[in-house]
């Protein structure tokens, strides 16, 4: 995923693709399929990441899908607030 690009698209292409593994009968362990979507996210979800990992968390993929939505939303108000800040 490019830094800026939107995560919820980022989700359902992740998703579309778990989809056609599990057609293909090669399926993995939903701790796999997490690892990486986890893994292709840029660096500003670095601390949602180690948050996700220290805490055990444990989300089927539309959960984690939906929290990386709302992460980002948070990243966008804090970034929007801190340009509003500095004008």
């Amino acid at each position: 995923m490019i830094e800026g690009s939107s995560v919820q698209e980022h989700g359902v292409k992740m998703l579309s693709l778990v989809e056609k593994i599990k057609d293909l009968k090669a399926d993995f362990a939903k701790e796999t399929y997490i690892d990486v979507i986890l893994q292709y996210l840029p660096p500003s979800f670095d601390s949602f990441i180690v948050n996700y990992n220290m805490n055990g968390l444990e989300k089927d993929l539309h959960e984690l899908i939906n929290m990386l939505v709302q992460y980002e939303a948070i990243i966008e108000k804090v970034c929007a607030v801190g340009i509003r800040g500095r004008l």
